[in-house]
């Protein structure tokens, strides 16, 4: 049985944003930037993992996943749900019981024995599939499990991620090319401005977020990191 909670897209989003700040899952530290493996420097970091340990939140944010889904591409459009190694996987789980669909997990590469598979659990050829991941900055790694499940005969028109970036260009590009309408719930803005609302941090790591989201390469370049994608 599909069980959702249809609410408004804005409160929505305020909610999942304060939500990662209760559990601690949002970090701003503007003067000791964190370092990405892109080689980017950002004064913000989010661990949406952290929403698996914390049972009423999870099942919250599973619940407006999949009202996003539901609302935004409609009731009968998947066939199954594909999660990507790792942290796809857990949410694709609750996301395919929320919506009552069938579960599948894309690897980051064949595993390299046995039937040396990619995607673990049964797609048959044309099937419907929505990807989910955590989070997704420029939908780099989406893609990967986007061109898995197409290289294996499955049909990709959607992806939905918990937390989205929504900073760069390239990443609008990138789903615009690929052909995928990207879902997702809470974006950094809606962070940062629950930080301003509840007074989270001083003005100037405020400010210096609020630099980062408006220019995030060129805020990198200036504080050790790169300053193109």
């Amino acid at each position: 049985m599909i069980q959702t909670t249809f609410t408004d897209r804005a409160a929505m989003a305020e909610l999942v944003a304060k939500m990662l700040w209760e559990i601690k899952a949002v970090h701003f530290n503007a003067a000791q930037p964190y370092k990405f493996a892109s080689g980017m420097a950002s004064p913000v970091y989010i661990d949406c993992r952290k929403l698996l340990s914390f049972p009423r939140v999870r099942s919250t944010v599973m619940d407006f996943a999949a009202s996003v889904v539901l609302r935004e591409a409609g009731f009968e459009q998947f066939d199954c749900i594909a999660g990507g190694e790792t942290a796809g996987i857990p949410f694709a789980a609750l996301l395919a019981d929320r919506l009552s669909l069938p579960m599948i997990y894309v690897r980051k590469q064949p595993k390299g024995h046995g039937r040396n598979a990619q995607i673990e659990g049964n797609m048959p050829e044309g099937s419907r599939v929505l990807v989910i991941e955590d989070l997704t900055t420029a939908g780099g790694s989406m893609f990967k499990f986007i061109d898995a499940v197409r290289a294996a005969g499955g049909v990709v028109d959607h992806g939905i991620a918990l937390f989205y970036y929504g900073i760069f260009d390239e990443g609008a590009l990138r789903f615009a090319d690929g052909k995928v309408k990207l879902h997702y719930i809470a974006t950094w803005r809606d962070v940062l401005a629950v930080a301003k609302a509840q007074k989270l941090f001083d003005e100037k790591i405020l400010n210096e977020v609020e630099a980062f989201l408006d220019a995030p390469l060129a805020w990198s370049g200036r504080n050790g990191g790169i300053s193109s994608l």
